[in-house]
């Protein structure tokens, strides 16, 4: 059972997606513009919003926007629009899967059960080939199994996918992972913009206390990748290096 949140406007669309949630035993609460669907999400803990992007105050990119502002939530897109460009753009954008109108409840079904599964690191987290349940890098602990990462005995407040790069660089410290692996891998796009990680990688940066022109942690080598790598591992910073 997963707790879901329905943002539609069209009264008929939302009654279909809470009788069919209902039936297959999901705890739905639903909404029909973007605004309310900001307070629910930072009033409650969702594990999956289905967001429609033709709602009537603001249009669902910019809610989509708004909401990966306050929250790591999965959100799969509802739209109308089938046009490609719109779609990667979406997915770039935060969007952590999409359906296009019409379809059906088993197709609604299974691309929850997908993004559910990523969501909670079962299978496709992009995790499944290293075991190990608490990773170490210099002062930086990762507890992989509860989703918890500290830096120097400090607990780090990191969005699901902050945690899941992080994650993902420091299972292989001192190995340079090339941005569309990273796309592939963490965020499971076969496609899309290498901008998509080098903002989440900007936002890590900043909640690790560095910056590009001085790392501790995350080294960006130009146009070849990323690696991390502790202080006390790699001797001089890769300054001259960086993107």
């Amino acid at each position: 059972m997963a707790s879901v949140l329905v943002v539609e406007d069209d009264p008929f669309v939302r009654s279909a997606l809470i009788r069919h949630l209902n039936e297959e035993a999901h705890a739905v609460r639903s909404v029909g513009t973007a605004l309310e669907a900001l307070r629910e999400v930072t009033s409650n803990d969702f594990d999956v919003v289905i967001l429609d992007l033709g709602l009537p105050d603001l249009d669902g990119s910019q809610a989509l926007k708004m909401l990966r502002g306050i929250s790591d939530v999965p959100v799969i897109v509802a739209t109308a629009r089938d046009d490609e460009g719109e779609i990667v753009r979406l997915l770039n954008g935060g969007a952590d899967d999409y359906l296009t109108k019409p379809f059906s409840v088993e197709q609604l079904s299974a691309r929850m059960a997908a993004v559910l599964r990523r969501a909670r690191g079962h299978g496709g987290s992009g995790f499944r080939d290293v075991d190990a349940a608490l990773v170490r890098a210099g002062g930086l602990v990762i507890d992989v199994q509860r989703r918890r990462a500290e830096l120097d005995g400090v607990a780090l407040e990191l969005t699901r996918r902050e945690f899941d790069l992080l994650t993902y660089l420091a299972q292989r410290p001192g190995v340079v992972v090339p941005r569309k692996v990273l796309l592939s891998e963490v965020w499971q796009q076969t496609y899309g913009d290498d901008q998509t990680v080098d903002v989440h990688l900007s936002w890590l940066r900043r909640k690790l206390g560095e910056k590009a022109s001085n790392p501790r942690y995350l080294h960006t080598l130009r146009g070849v990748g990323v690696k991390l790598q502790a202080p006390e591992e790699g001797g001089e910073p890769l300054a001259a290096q960086h993107a």
